[in-house]
C-alpha cells in the first residue's frame, strides 16, 4: 500500500502517523522524502488496513494498493531513482555512464593489474574481474579464489578503480568485505539465501537477470536483498535463454526501459555475456546507452585468444578504448 503525504506535513507529525500505523496495522512502514512529497510504503499483510479512513485524514493526498508482489524494490514506493555510491567518484544512477570493465577471469597479478592501468585510461570507471567463476563443465578454469580477490585488491591500489567481483556462496561472504561491488551471477539469481545474507550486508550488488528470467522474477530477487535491510542493488540485464543460438544469449533491451519504469533502481547492461561475440559487443553496448541504461560491463582481455575464459567475447584493450570512447560520446548526445 502507498500513501502519498501532502506537502506541507511538518516530520514530527509524519513520525506519528508512520508509528501509529505500525502499532495499529502491524506492518513495516518504508518512508521515502522526495523534494516535494512524502511516501510512506505499507508491506506485510495489508488487506485490514482500512483505506477510508487512512484517505480521511488531514496530512494524506492520496492511498492506494499495491499489486506487485514486489514493494520495496517498487518505483511507486520511491518515485525518483536510487543512486548508489560506489566509491568518492562513483555513483551509479545518477544520470552518469559507468563502465565497468576487465577480465572473465583474474589469472595472474600481470595480466589484472596491466588490464586495469589500461581500461582506467580508457574510461573505465570500475574494475570488473572473477576470482570465483562458476562454469558449465566441472573439467573448465574455476578461477583463483581468494588468491584472484587479493590480485583484484592489489590493481584497486594501483589504480584507484573500485571492483567488482562475483560471489557464490554465503561462506564466502566475510571474503568479500573489501570487494567494492558483490555481482550475483545468474545462476544464483534465486539462491534466496545467499540473497538474505547480502540482504545483511550494506555492499552495492550487482544482482544479474537469470538465464530464463521473467523481469518480475529479477525484482523480487531484489526484493529479497531489500527486504533484509541492503538498497544498493545494481539491476544487470545480461541476456537471457531463447530459441536462438547464433548468439550465447538474446540480450532483451527493452527490459532497461522496463525496469527502469517498473522500479528505481539503477540497471547496468553486459553486452559481453549476452553475445558471446566480441564483435558484437559494441552495437549492444550502444543499444543499452540509448536505451537508457545506467552502466554497462564489459569484459576485456590483454590476449582474448588464450584467455582462460570467456576469450571469444572479450575485447583487447586497444578495442575497448574505441568503444569506450564512442559510447561517452552517444551519452553525452542524449543528454
Amino acid at each position: 500500500m502507498i500513501i502519498v503525504l501532502k506537502p506541507s506535513t511538518p516530520p514530527e507529525q509524519i513520525q506519528l502517523f508512520a508509528d501509529k500505523l505500525c502499532n495499529d496495522y502491524e506492518v513495516k512502514v518504508n518512508r521515502w522524502d522526495g523534494v516535494h512529497s512524502t511516501v510512506l510504503g505499507l508491506i506485510g499483510d495489508t488487506h485490514t488496513v482500512d483505506i477510508e479512513y487512512i484517505d480521511a485524514q488531514d496530512i494524506v493526498e492520496s492511498v492506494k494498493r499495491v499489486q506487485e508482489p514486489y514493494k520495496k524494490a517498487n518505483r511507486k514506493f520511491h518515485p525518483e531513482n536510487t543512486v548508489i555510491k560506489i566509491s568518492d567518484n562513483v555513483s551509479i544512477g545518477d544520470g552518469s555512464l559507468q563502465i565497468m570493465a576487465g577480465p572473465c577471469s583474474v589469472e595472474s597479478e600481470d595480466q589484472i593489474v596491466e588490464i586495469a592501468k589500461k581500461v582506467k585510461n580508457s574510461g573505465a570507471t570500475l574494475l570488473r574481474g572473477g576470482a570465483f567463476k562458476p562454469r558449465t563443465s566441472p573439467y573448465a578454469f574455476q578461477g583463483l579464489k581468494s588468491e584472484g580477490l587479493d590480485l583484484l585488491k592489489l590493481a584497486r591500489k594501483e589504480t584507484g578503480l573500485p571492483i567488482v567481483s562475483e560471489i557464490m556462496r554465503t561462506e564466502h561472504i566475510d571474503m568479500f568485505e573489501n570487494v567494492d561491488v558483490i555481482q550475483v551471477g545468474a545462476r544464483n539469481m534465486q539462491n534466496f539465501d545467499l540473497l538474505k545474507e547480502l540482504g545483511k550486508t550494506q555492499k552495492p550488488i550487482l544482482l544479474k537477470r537469470g538465464l530464463s528470467a521473467t523481469i518480475e522474477e529479477w525484482l523480487m530477487s531484489a526484493e529479497y536483498i531489500m527486504a533484509g535491510g541492503n538498497d544498493n542493488v545494481i539491476l544487470c540485464e545480461r541476456g537471457i535463454r531463447t530459441y536462438e543460438n547464433y548468439t550465447r544469449n538474446t540480450l532483451d533491451i527493452s527490459a532497461v526501459p522496463i525496469v527502469k519504469k517498473l522500479s528505481h533502481l539503477p540497471v547496468v547492461v553486459d553486452p559481453s555475456h549476452a553475445s558471446g561475440k566480441s564483435w558484437l559487443v559494441e552495437p549492444l553496448a550502444m543499444a543499452a546507452v540509448a536505451a537508457g541504461a545506467d552502466g554497462l560491463i564489459i569484459e576485456v582481455h590483454n590476449d582474448p585468444p588464450h584467455a582462460l575464459s570467456d576469450g571469444a567475447q572479450s575485447l583487447t584493450p586497444e578495442q575497448f578504448d574505441k568503444i569506450a570512447e564512442k559510447l561517452v560520446a552517444l551519452k553525452a548526445c542524449l543528454k
